[in-house]
């Protein structure tokens, strides 16, 4: 079988088997090593395209983060802060395993150029927000571009770097997510805390300040990403991601709007009925489909497969939960600013990459991967049950004592669950396998993200409420009741119905801003109220962990591979164009081996079924 030459990309190298030479395009990288892999120097040099797109991910992530309360008072819907979020996720998620079949068929260079220009213009879009309707559609668009900027990179690190050494370049990524996670709240508290900068109000600033670092990312990515590429013929699931997205979007609808709906409404059931059906067409579809799937059903019959992608939507659940309650705790709780909160929240940052460090150098020199998601699950467990005892006077030094643990748990589980994926099936996979693993856990971060903020503002009502009847009585609030300086406040408190706390829990919903200028003891109801609630989203965390511990507990040790795709892929090649000119002469015709053997036979070496379109063994 000669070489497809639509198969090979324009400007990448191949293999002339006829000659057994090899075409060099203008977009070819240097030449690589004997076995196909590539030089230190080579790698570091994509990785500098990779980290660029990365880091315009991870700012965006640690800047909104950080400025989302003030987003959400000024837009009058703090409540509603939820779907800023999740319209974000649920977007990246469903696009995310297509990014992996894309970047297959027409390289994942071209798709990198394009998720980083779909965000940059979704960026542009969400400073015109006008209310957080408005800004949740715009996060969405901004979110078909997200889910390809981890994704792609994973995949490009994925098939240029060894299993075993890919700990040695794990540092670069590290820099990203840590100059990030500082430069994130500082630069998200700046823009939140200004009123106006050139005209533009502050906040908007946080979305705006992606314009430059995109165009930056893009002129870096179209100098240095030169891979080789060898297309792979695949049908596209469009069917499959529409149905996924039908069973998306009604279930998160009515995570989101149950508490104002009524769980057992006629739309809430409507939302039920419909996401489910759409779940079962959905799987109908994939079986269909078989290995053209969106998300391919049978490459979760692979055990380790199978449980790091149950295991990532657990975790993900418990991490985006967590992660959502903490910085409203910091802000609202401990009554921080948006740049303080984004600082105190620097020992969860220390916390992930230490985990990450640690635990990438010690699988490089042993190859064993199984103790540290396993470990970090338990962390996570303890972490989150830990938070579920801070109240609204615990002191700062203990909260984030423990957000130490809760960052190694994550640093842990972030980098061995994807490489235990990536190494768990043949080297052409790795596009979609990392994919998958992406997706699983982003899977659970939308569904975590959307009830775990409703499961606090179900709850923040009620608990104020409680708190008012506890709090009100005593001398201290009665005296700054009586305080000339709160008499506004006093005067509203008593317009109100039931003392005035039903009226008060409803508005702090919308608006929680006045609180930093209230009187500390009028103050003290919405902080335990608050706190209260937060407890609660820590310990339905807690127990969701309790899952993810149970489940890691069966994910098996797999020996990690020591080429890379890379070296497979030219190994495939190297043994085909030596084949083929015996062949020739032998049989008078392409694709028949010495031994009887055909090109084809060579191509299902470590794959099977419509999978196969490049003879490339398992590595």
């Amino acid at each position: 079988m000669t070489q497809n030459p639509r198969h090979a990309a324009a400007g990448g190298p191949s293999l002339d088997r006829a000659t057994g030479g090899r075409r060099s395009g203008a977009a070819a990288a240097a030449p690589e090593g004997p076995d196909g892999a590539l030089s230190h120097r080579q790698i570091v040099t994509i990785l500098l395209a990779l980290m660029a797109g990365m880091f315009l991910a991870a700012l965006d992530q640690t800047i909104v983060a950080t400025a989302i309360r003030t987003i959400a008072d000024d837009l009058k819907g703090l409540d509603q802060q939820a779907w800023a979020t999740t319209a974000y996720l649920i977007t990246s998620t469903i696009v995310t395993p297509l990014y992996g079949k894309l970047g297959d068929i027409y390289g994942r260079k071209k798709l990198f150029i394009t998720a980083i220009s779909i965000f940059v213009v979704g960026s542009v879009l969400c400073t015109l927000s006008t209310s957080m309707t408005g800004l949740a559609f715009f996060r969405a668009f901004q979110g078909l571009g997200a889910g390809g900027l981890f994704s792609l990179a994973l995949a490009i690190i994925g098939d240029i770097v060894p299993a075993r050494e890919r700990a040695k370049y794990q540092g670069y990524f590290l820099a990203v997510f840590g100059t990030s996670s500082v430069l994130g709240p500082v630069i998200g508290g700046f823009f939140a805390g200004a009123d106006s900068i050139l005209g533009i109000t502050g906040w908007r600033w946080v979305f705006l300040v992606n314009v430059p670092i995109g165009i930056i990312a893009l002129a870096l990515v179209t100098k240095t990403l030169h891979l080789r590429h060898q297309r792979l013929d695949h049908r596209i699931d469009w069917l499959g991601a529409a149905l996924l997205a039908v069973t998306l979007v009604p279930l998160l609808l009515v995570a989101e709007q149950g508490r104002d709906w009524g769980w057992g409404s006629g739309r809430s059931i409507a939302a039920y009925v419909v996401g489910a059906v759409a779940a079962a067409l959905f799987v109908v579809q994939e079986n269909r489909m078989g290995a053209e799937a969106i998300l391919p059903l049978k490459i979760f019959r692979n055990r380790t497969v199978g449980v790091s992608s149950a295991a990532s939507v657990i975790i993900g659940m418990g991490m985006f939960g967590g992660l959502a309650a903490l910085p409203l705790y910091l802000q609202i709780v401990k009554g921080a600013s948006p740049t303080e909160a984004g600082l105190l929240l620097l020992p969860l940052t220390l916390g992930i990459m230490a985990g990450s460090i640690s635990s990438g150098q010690i699988i490089s020199r042993t190859g064993q991967y199984r103790l540290f998601p396993v470990t970090g699950a338990v962390l996570l467990t303890g972490s989150l049950f830990a938070l579920h005892y801070t109240a609204f006077d615990t002191p700062l030094w203990k909260t984030m004592a423990i957000m130490v643990f809760f960052g190694l748990g994550l640093g842990f589980n972030f980098q061995p669950l994807t490489l235990a994926v990536q190494n768990a099936v043949p080297p052409q996979q790795i596009g979609v396998a990392t994919s998958t693993a992406t997706f699983t856990r982003q899977i659970g971060g939308t569904i975590g993200t959307a009830v775990f903020l409703t499961v606090l503002f179900s709850l923040v009502p009620e608990r104020i409420t409680s708190a008012f009847s506890t709090v009100a009585p005593t001398p201290e609030f009665q005296a700054a009741l009586r305080d000339p300086a709160n008499a506004a406040f006093a005067q509203q408190l008593q317009e109100s119905q039931a003392g005035g706390s039903a009226a008060a829990a409803s508005g702090v919903l919308q608006d929680s801003s006045f609180l930093s200028g209230l009187d500390p003891r009028l103050a003290k109801p919405f902080l335990i109220g608050f706190s209260e609630a937060m407890d609660t989203v820590f310990l339905v965390g807690a127990i969701v962990m309790v899952l993810a511990v149970f489940v890691l507990v069966f994910l098996p040790q797999v020996e990690l591979r020591r080429g890379s795709a890379y070296s497979a892929r030219a190994d495939g090649e190297k043994a085909a164009a030596q084949a083929e000119p015996g062949t020739r002469g032998a049989h008078g015709e392409d694709g028949a081996g010495p031994a009887g053997r055909t090109d084809s036979d060579r191509t299902d070496s470590g794959r099977t079924g419509s999978e196969v379109t490049e003879p490339s063994p398992a590595g």
